[in-house]
């Protein structure tokens, strides 16, 4: 729906200001394919093949290659955890990585993931705006929603974003290993 309306105020810009509309276009674009990849990944179920074949750095790769700006990924993890935490990693960053794309007018971004002790390290930076806070209605709200579902598995999610930037959202999960010898399941 919002698409759609994006569009249609591109398509009035386009006479009177075709550079605006042709940003707009490009906006609109960016998320259409955002949304295309988000419904192939549904589509091919819970844990996107990539992560179950390759783990998380080339994971975490293909959904930075999908964001707006360019983001670079650090993964220094000495073995892969379990797949449930992967799973709520992979996703957490790919949370983080879209509001990057949609709110924070950066213009590059990073993730960082270790391991530090028991516990799994997602740090996501970017050199936007600023401003972003849980509970704080429209993004905010969503970063609520993500704070809620780490805490439910023993998770925090820590956000530091300063009005005019720049954000770090760091995210802590337990570190649930594989057992050696243990086969995937």
């Amino acid at each position: 729906m919002a698409l759609a309306m994006d569009l249609g105020l591109a398509k009035e810009k386009l006479l009177d200001d075709p550079d605006a509309a042709a940003a707009m276009v490009d906006e609109a674009h960016g998320e259409v394919k955002l949304a295309l990849q988000e419904l192939r990944d549904l589509a091919r179920g819970i844990h996107p093949a990539v992560l179950t074949d390759r783990g998380l750095d080339a994971a975490l790769s293909a959904v930075a290659s999908r964001c707006t700006v360019p983001v670079t990924v650090e993964v220094d993890l000495p073995a892969r955890p379990v797949p449930a935490i992967e799973g709520i990693a992979y996703f957490t960053v790919s949370e983080l990585l879209q509001n990057v794309s949609k709110h924070a007018q950066a213009s590059r971004a990073s993730v960082d993931v270790w391991r530090a002790g028991d516990r799994l390290m997602l740090q996501i930076q970017d050199d936007g705006q600023g401003g972003a806070a849980v509970g704080r209605g429209g993004e905010s709200s969503g970063l609520a929603g993500l704070a809620e579902r780490l805490d439910a598995v023993d998770g925090v999610l820590v956000v530091d974003s300063p009005p005019g930037g720049p954000t770090a959202v760091t995210a802590e999960l337990p570190w649930r290993g594989r057992a050696a010898g243990r086969p995937r399941g």
